[in-house]
């Protein structure tokens, strides 16, 4: 079997889909998109259309060994985010040539089912008690919310104390043992983060996301040491070296890798395994569409260490289309008491819908993150 064309789409509301097509008609399906830079990762993911065509797509280590390290400029957001993608698809290939789902080629499964969480609250949080204790009626016993708008360094404890009463209106609307999961979505630097971490601890919540950038990753022992929450990071970390110097700077206990931008599934899964020999958790990062997170949860289904799983229904991107707006076997993305269970369909389980597909393409996205400005003009972290 060889690759015989490497195509790339745009589709709302703001992701990038990559699709191999194979001279024995098998096709697969992957989602290369780094949010606000889906025409860099597009054209990258057709610069590397000279490694695939020809190839026989089941040698899935070789042609990410190839991209990765023939190039001689490796790694970064861009690069990676395109080789998720294409890792994501030859995946997808091989499973459907077995008939069988990707896990079950990644030695099967470990669990049935997995927790999943939803997002409340928007970029600039608000009504987040109402909107978790609607979650909470659907089914879901984990949120996840933005914690703050933008911080200077140095802020002030008016702004702290909004946090605060935006989380104590969570956990008095869906009680004590209701999951709560705070982003500070690298908008806090490490004093206010040291001074928010110790506060929220009497929330008791699930875990603390991106307290501070992984460009700061010494500091993370720092706030940890500040409370008794699990702190949570990865997002921006694209391949097993960067979570490498992470995992050896500690004070890390959740790891959160993205699918689409850590080197796809072959690359994740290593990394979770190094993950777990640290006694470190598994939380993949996945606010995208449905072809990442069902590659998120052929990792999941064989990884010891995978607790949760992100999913983006509803989240507040999404203007336009929706995640399952793009599946045909939409029956497939159920969530029940809050869990989902694992695809079963061949490859990644997704069928997607082609025709919509096109339809987006026609009219590419040019989806970009706002821009954020302190009250002295000086930018802010979104």
């Amino acid at each position: 079997m060889k690759i015989t064309a490497v195509n790339t789409y745009y589709v709302r509301p703001r992701w990038g889909f990559v699709e191999i097509e194979t001279d024995e008609g098998y096709t697969g399906w992957g989602e290369a998109v780094l949010e606000g830079h889906a025409d860099a990762v597009l054209a990258c993911v057709n610069e590397y259309k000279s490694y695939l065509i020809g190839q026989d797509p089941s040698r899935i280590e070789d042609l990410n060994a190839t991209i990765y390290r023939a190039g001689f400029y490796r790694g970064g957001g861009v690069l990676m985010s395109a080789l998720s993608g294409i890792d994501q698809a030859l995946w997808d290939i091989k499973g459907k040539l077995f008939n069988a789902p990707v896990y079950e080629l990644m030695g099967g499964k470990c669990r049935d089912k997995i927790r999943v969480y939803s997002w409340i609250g928007g970029d600039r949080p608000a009504d987040t008690g109402a909107m978790a204790k609607e979650r909470m009626d659907a089914g879901f016993s984990a949120i996840k919310m933005n914690a703050t708008e933008e911080l200077q360094m140095i802020d002030s404890y008016e702004k702290v104390d909004a946090v605060l009463e935006r989380v104590a209106a969570i956990r008095e609307a869906c009680g004590k043992y209701f999951g709560i999961a705070i982003d500070f979505h690298g908008r806090v630097h490490k004093p206010m983060a040291k001074v928010l971490a110790k506060k929220l601890e009497e929330f008791n919540p699930m875990f603390l996301e991106e307290p501070v950038l992984c460009e700061n990753m010494e500091c993370f022992k720092e706030i940890a040491a500040c409370c008794n929450i699990p702190i949570a990071t990865g997002e921006r970390l694209f391949s097993k070296y960067d979570f490498k110097r992470l995992l050896q700077a500690g004070g890390v206990d959740i790891i959160q890798p993205d699918l689409s931008h850590a080197g796809g599934i072959t690359e994740v899964k290593k990394i979770a395994s190094m993950a777990e020999a640290y006694d470190v958790a598994l939380a993949p990062h996945c606010p995208l569409g449905p072809i990442a997170l069902s590659a998120c949860l052929q990792v999941d289904a064989t990884s010891y260490n995978a607790v949760i799983q992100e999913q983006s229904i509803g989240i507040h991107y999404n203007v336009g289309k929706e995640v399952l707006d793009y599946a045909l076997n939409r029956e497939d993305f159920q969530f029940e008491n809050g869990f989902t269970k694992m695809p079963t369909k061949p490859g990644l389980g997704v069928e997607v819908n082609k025709a919509l597909v096109l339809e987006e393409n026609e009219h590419p996205h040019q989806w970009k993150n706002p821009v954020w400005r302190h009250a002295d003009g000086s930018v802010a972290e979104w």
